[in-house]
């Protein structure tokens, strides 16, 4: 697993004040891509226990909301069995702390995964240039949604993040 930042104190990639995990991988490649330099799944740095040190000490502040995880995309299929590792151990460490995860699959394509359950909110979908919005909150195209997942997995019928 390899990821290209660590963004401390942000607040445009989820609800409140967050700490976002930006992962190299992606085989979306979508028109005008705010990070391609996130695509190579060679690039970046390796994920180690510096790197998640650095996270768990952003997440140990009161005022830190939870995590994002963005990139390239977490579920890139060569990072998921490591990113399921992470999230389980922030979920049992911080279980007040949101996980939200950006990716450019759907929810019909990823909602069968382990991970799911872990997950407060998945942005989903691939970024479409002809569909960009600066004014939406969380997401960069129309077409993206922003799932409430606990909801969502409740009523067995998507439900968006308000």
């Amino acid at each position: 697993m390899r990821y290209h930042n660590i963004t401390k104190e942000d607040m445009l990639n989820g609800d409140g004040l967050r700490v976002v995990l930006w992962f190299a991988g992606c085989t979306h490649h979508c028109k005008n891509c705010q990070n391609p330099i996130t695509w190579d799944p060679e690039g970046g740095l390796p994920f180690d226990e510096e790197a998640k040190v650095e996270i768990f000490e952003e997440l140990d502040k009161d005022y830190i909301s939870g995590i994002t995880f963005s990139g390239g995309d977490p579920l890139y299929m060569e990072t998921r069995e490591g990113l399921l590792e992470l999230i389980k151990e922030i979920k049992e460490k911080y279980p007040k702390k949101t996980i939200w995860l950006y990716t450019g699959y759907l929810w019909e394509e990823i909602r069968h995964l382990e991970h799911i359950p872990y997950l407060d909110v998945v942005v989903d979908g691939r970024f479409v240039e002809e569909l960009k919005d600066n004014n939406l909150p969380w997401k960069g195209s129309s077409n993206q949604r922003v799932i409430d997942v606990k909801m969502t997995l409740e009523l067995g019928k998507i439900v968006l993040y308000a």
